[in-house]
């Protein structure tokens, strides 16, 4: 099995029930970033509603591209585009149907509290001890991992990219930003952490980053043909940053990332409906 870590969620019938339709089964797969972990919990709570069982599949980034090529997984609603995994789709590309954008407006960048007194990241190295000359990371395998390996040497930065996951990222910057310390890390929009912190973008002004970015839906070959109305769903599932975030926030209150979406999805039913029929 391709994918080393899953999480499998759905409905089943109760024992001795009978059914008069085959069972309907999607697979989708994500990343462990809290931006995906909410989108993926509500995509998954619309198919529970429209009545799939749903198995949720946790990878890092390369497996999910490679389990989408190969056929084991049927979607995924991760995918940062254009160039946040742009290296992951120049690979396997040609055997993922690309659905389209269910997210606009997102970025990725180095992210610094308000309170350090540099804007860009050619600044970085004038002020590097007072970074403890790190880049605090993600998982190592991201494609924003790789994006920051290249900011390091494009810009000479006398830095180290320490490698962690969303979550410890997450919980460092928390730490740092409740004593004032200097931090920077690998961040990107939406996520909590702009509505809970005050926190800014260091410019790039080389570009490495790339601008604007969209998340988009991609499936497997043939799973439209195999399951149009499923499909059908996919494309039609497209929200904004200011409703994952508040998925995001409920998650980091507290709430579990299938009882935020559930919560999310009750508030939402006008436009949940229309994902489903249409």
């Amino acid at each position: 099995m391709l994918f080393s870590v899953i999480f499998v969620a759905g409905c089943t019938d109760e024992v001795g029930s009978q059914t008069t339709e085959p069972t309907k089964e999607v697979s989708i797969g994500y990343v462990l970033w809290d931006s995906e972990i909410a989108s993926t919990n509500v995509l998954k709570t619309v198919y529970e509603q429209a009545g799939y069982d749903v198995e949720l599949m946790a990878v890092d980034v390369g497996p999910l591209y490679q389990g989408l090529s190969d056929g084991q997984v049927d979607m995924s609603i991760s995918s940062w585009m254009p160039a946040t995994h742009a290296a992951y789709w120049d690979t396997y590309g040609d055997d993922i149907v690309m659905v389209g954008e269910n997210l606009q407006g997102a970025k990725v960048g180095l992210v610094v509290p308000q309170y350090v007194t540099i804007d860009s990241i050619d600044e970085m190295n004038d002020v590097a001890d007072k970074f403890d000359g790190k880049i605090t990371g993600i998982e190592p395998g991201a494609g924003i991992m790789a994006m920051t390996e290249t900011v390091i040497e494009n810009y000479s930065l006398d830095y180290t990219l320490v490698a962690s996951s969303s979550a410890g990222m997450a919980a460092q910057l928390t730490d740092a930003y409740a004593d004032g310390d200097w931090i920077v890390v690998t961040g990107w929009t939406p996520h909590w952490k702009f509505v809970r912190f005050d926190l800014k973008y260091l410019d790039d002004p080389q570009g490495v980053y790339g601008g604007e970015e969209y998340i988009a839906s991609l499936a497997r070959m043939g799973f439209k043909e195999d399951n149009p109305d499923a499909y059908a769903i996919l494309e039609r599932f497209s929200w904004t940053p200011a409703d994952m975030e508040s998925v995001m926030l409920a998650v980091e209150g507290g709430e579990t990332p299938e009882v935020a979406a559930k919560a999310w999805v009750d508030a939402n039913q006008d436009t949940v409906i229309y994902w489903i029929n249409g």
